[in-house]
């Protein structure tokens, strides 16, 4: 495998790429976390090699992926530092919150400008029937996702819950960090920034658990997103006319795996790397179509980004209509959720994909108290102990609100409300369900692995548990193992082109 390796070849191979991202899926990413961890390891004692190591790797591993464009992170982390520095010295609540305006007028520029500037022009096109060019903008990966994790900062050192880092060191490495940087978990300064300054410790269980993290994450990642989207799913949403209806419903399946999985997996990775690194971030995901409701999805679904729209956002809306009761929450919810699918994406499918969502949670609190009357009236709930009722009841909760994400996902997937239409079209008058023998015998392998992610997903939390033991009991070369086997699973999937993950356009 090295006989065409040429040390000619090094000062391309460190330069950034635009064709070849330094992701976690990259061979090349494998080679530097692990001399990274060797640095680290024997830099444990001294806590300023140590931060710095991760701070120059992490700007290293940003460039890789955005060429010069990580100087914007740079620039966010001075202006981040300084000016909340500056607004924690007054106590006169008018002139902090003027600085507090000043830093959101900052972070939300910048936001604004790579982001929405040509969706904003789109739009004024459409009214005016105008023809302004779109700008040639490049959108840095992660800027969502770095954005919101210093307004987390900024927020709470402004409602007095959080004091200001002691460092522009720590600062940086709260900001900076590789494993989260690029798509989460947005993890809360007042978590991350007192482990900088302890002494790396890993656990027997963390050990286990960072293994099993990374090599889950890996195979959900390459095996089954990469490998479903595009031997599947692309081909039957580019032309969904061409495809019955059983197809298209298996693709709308498909693709509600396939989001869960890459974005799942990545932050299994991203988890389960940081744990080898002795930082503990917040869990990301919770089986999440196991849920009852659109709420409770949203309780299991990109946690850290739910944590920080309910604290930041919605609250203080709900606050503002606090005398309306269920209808301010309504309004706060819907407001809440139409923002949420602006963040995601500059584009009406992402408009829309929030709007259903804040839609559903709206209406669910709106018939909460009548429809649970009727349950209790009917025997459903409230009878002191789960009852069949009750399991059926569940039962069909989540079916339902299954197939109510998976429709969302499908407006989220768009292209253009046209495709939409198309597929729910042959889903309802061109259906076909006599071929699904055809289709398995035709695809052994997508509906292989379609079964195999959701059975996966529906894995009982303990038996999970059971596998983070018995790999965290395992001697060392049995981890090496299990690691080594994911990678080389996945190096089997992997296609000529590396597939990046679906949030990092976020």
């Amino acid at each position: 495998m090295f006989q065409n390796f040429s040390f000619d070849k090094i000062p391309e191979l460190l330069k950034y790429n635009p064709n070849d991202p330094l992701f976690f899926s990259a061979a090349l990413f494998l080679f530097f976390f692990f001399a990274v961890l060797l640095f680290y390891n024997l830099f444990s004692k001294n806590k300023n090699a140590r931060i710095f190591l991760l701070i120059i790797f992490s700007l290293y591993f940003y460039y890789k992926v955005v060429g010069f464009y990580f100087a914007i992170l740079i620039v966010s982390a001075v202006f981040n530092f300084y000016l909340t520095k500056w607004m924690s010295t007054y106590e006169n609540f008018t002139k902090k919150r003027l600085v507090l305006v000043l830093i959101l007028i900052i972070n939300l520029g910048i936001l604004g400008y790579f982001k929405y500037t040509n969706f904003i022009l789109e739009i004024f096109n459409d009214i005016t029937k105008g023809n302004i060019e779109p700008l040639a903008i490049f959108l840095p990966i992660g800027i969502s996702f770095y954005t919101f994790k210093s307004l987390n900062y900024v927020f709470d050192v402004y409602l007095d819950t959080l004091k200001p880092a002691e460092s522009l060191r720590d600062f940086c490495l709260f900001l900076f960090f590789f494993p989260n940087l690029l798509a989460g978990p947005i993890d809360r300064a007042s978590e991350f920034l007192p482990q900088i300054n302890k002494e790396p410790f890993i656990s027997k269980s963390d050990l286990g658990k960072a293994v099993f993290l990374i090599a889950a994450g890996l195979f959900k990642k390459v095996v089954i997103a990469d490998y479903i989207s595009l031997n599947y799913v692309d081909r039957i949403f580019d032309f969904p006319l061409r495809y019955t209806g059983l197809e298209n419903l298996i693709a709308v399946y498909g693709y509600a795996l396939q989001i869960y999985c890459d974005f799942s997996g990545y932050s299994d990775m991203a988890i389960g790397i940081a744990l080898l690194l002795g930082f503990k971030l917040m869990d990301n995901f919770n089986s999440p179509f196991k849920a009852t409701s659109v709420a409770d999805f949203w309780r299991r679904w990109h946690i850290s980004l739910s944590k920080w729209l309910l604290d930041y956002l919605f609250r203080p809306i709900q606050f503002k209509y606090r005398n309306l009761r269920v209808y301010g929450n309504m309004i706060a919810v819907f407001i809440t959720f139409l923002l949420c699918g602006l963040w995601h994406g500059a584009g009406w499918n992402f408009i829309l994909w929030g709007a259903l969502h804040g839609f559903f949670m709206s209406f669910a609190l709106l018939v909460q108290k009548p429809k649970n009357t009727l349950y209790t009236k009917l025997g459903i709930i409230n009878t002191g102990k789960p009852s069949l009722r009750e399991k059926f009841l569940k039962f069909f909760q989540v079916i339902i609100t299954f197939h109510l994400v998976a429709f969302s996902f499908l407006v989220f997937r768009a292209n253009d409300i046209s495709m939409v239409g198309e597929v729910l079209s042959q889903i309802f008058n061109f259906f076909h369900g006599e071929i699904i023998s055809q289709f398995i015998e035709k695809l052994p392998l997508i509906s292989v692995l379609i079964v195999l992610g959701y059975v996966f997903h529906f894995m009982p939390l303990p038996v999970e548990n059971k596998m983070k033991n018995l790999i965290a009991e395992m001697p060392w070369f049995g981890k090496a193992l299990i690691l080594a086997t994911a990678i080389w699973i996945a190096a089997q999937f992997k296609s000529a082109n590396i597939q990046p993950f679906i949030y990092f356009q976020f």
